[in-house]
């Protein structure tokens, strides 16, 4: 790894992007910022990053998993850390197998982000087993979410393939937000 931390952000909460740009700045890293995929490719022709900070949910239900595939094509040495309001099991995994090196729920601090960065990639066989068993809310809100990414987020077509009325999709969306 070069000496120079040059780090991307892809945001689409500006206030978020800001208060990650300042901290990670203050921290030695040179920084830019992007809301989305709209403008990688040019960025990414005048800017090489070494690690990359990437939000799941963008605006216009964007998956974040196609800019790490896009990362990790561009540079398969990039660092990336994807942060996610609504964590699953079904993209924590498609975000590893598309290039990311970890994968945090937030709220998540620099703190955490750089400690992901800096965490072995060859897995941590120490990390503590839960007992906790999962919920069926839990598994009908994984469930949902995984259809969701697999119709790149469009509600009618994922409310389609689970066998729900739109409505109903929509109502279930509403009590959980997915960000």
């Amino acid at each position: 790894m070069t000496s120079e931390r040059r780090l991307l952000i892809v945001e689409d909460d500006d206030a978020f992007a800001r208060t990650l740009v300042r901290s990670f700045e203050r921290r030695g890293y040179s920084v830019r910022s992007i809301p989305g995929q709209e403008g990688l490719h040019a960025l990414l022709g005048q800017f090489t990053p070494t690690h990359a900070v990437v939000d799941l949910k963008l605006a216009g239900g964007a998956s974040g998993l196609s800019i790490v595939k896009a990362l990790h094509e561009h540079d398969p040495g990039i660092l990336i850390v994807v942060l996610t309001g609504y964590a699953s099991i079904a993209t924590a995994v498609e975000a590893i197998k598309l290039g990311a090196c970890h994968y945090l729920a937030k709220p998540s601090n620099t703190d955490d982000i750089e400690a992901a960065f800096e965490r072995p990639d060859d897995g941590d066989t120490d990390v503590e087993l839960t007992a906790r068993k999962t919920s069926i809310k839990t598994l009908e809100w994984e469930h949902i979410h995984e259809t969701l990414a697999e119709t790149g987020f469009n509600i009618s077509e994922a409310a389609r393939r689970l066998g729900l009325h739109r409505r109903t999709l929509a109502r279930k969306l509403e009590k959980r937000r997915v960000k």
